[in-house]
């Protein structure tokens, strides 16, 4: 089910710089949470597991079932919406999975995938938006008045941006040693720009709805693209800085913005 993958050159100095103990793997079936017997067959390859169980107490009862499942005592690695490369540290040493889904991914964008994966592995960061949130998610759940999927849908994008700001200066710093990667980089920004800039018309209109367009723009966040209002206060350092708390407020002042209009 896992094979080891071969590194380009830029692949493999990312990993020297960010991660130097990661082992890349391809993963021959497509997952949103890897399965617990899968998951435990990647101890071939590795020289630990470390399963990591979050409190209950952190999950509303009615969020999808996936998040319930995650916090429990199964081992288990990714949530649904990872994308095609995920990361744990739930193994010694850590592992990137680049999904089936990959196959159909062009190759330089799913190097930039990748490259992603290895400094965030690197970062001091939780492995997804549920530690990220912790004894806070029930509070962004009280915040936001959509359904469970809504929010868990705007919790992983929050989290998402968050990292974004933290990986976007080693990406913009890139444009000499890593050229490549650069570009993917800058092409996929490219590619965001348009649809970034006209959100606002795309949720006034009903061709958004606002749990996507929170998606996308916390996507653009590492892009260094202009986010429109109420995306924007998402683009400080005061976000890296107050993490959970900053998300929450600026959920719960959002939220009471669109109520009123």
């Amino acid at each position: 089910m896992f094979e080891r993958r071969s590194l380009s050159g830029e692949l493999a100095a990312v990993r020297a710089d960010h991660a130097p103990d990661v082992i890349v793997l391809d993963v021959d079936s497509d997952f949103e949470t890897l399965p617990p017997a899968a998951a435990e067959d990647l101890g071939l390859l590795v020289d630990a597991l470390d399963p990591v169980t979050h409190p209950a107490a952190w999950v509303p009862d009615d969020a999808p079932r996936p998040l319930h499942r995650y916090a429990g005592s199964d081992f288990t690695i990714g949530l649904p919406g990872d994308g095609t490369v995920t990361w744990t540290r739930q193994t010694d040493p850590p592992i990137v999975l680049c999904k089936a889904r990959a196959a159909g991914t062009p190759d330089a964008f799913l190097d930039f995938l990748i490259a992603e994966a290895l400094v965030q592995v690197g970062l001091d960061v939780p492995e997804s938006f549920l530690p990220f949130f912790g004894d806070r998610y029930p509070d962004l759940d009280a915040a936001v008045p959509l359904d469970s999927a809504s929010v868990y849908q705007i919790g992983a994008a929050l989290y998402d941006g968050w990292l974004g700001l933290q990986t976007r200066p080693v990406f913009r710093s890139w444009a000499d040693d890593h050229p490549g990667l650069h570009d993917a980089w800058v092409d996929a920004g490219d590619r965001l720009r348009d649809r970034v800039a006209d959100l606002p018309g795309a949720v006034a209109r009903g061709e958004t709805e606002f749990p996507d367009a929170t998606e996308l723009a916390c996507a653009a966040i590492k892009h260094g693209l202009d986010l429109p209002a109420p995306f924007a206060a998402l683009d400080t350092t005061a976000y890296v800085d107050y993490g959970a708390d900053y998300a929450v407020r600026w959920a719960s002042k959002t939220f009471e913005t669109l109520g009123d209009e």
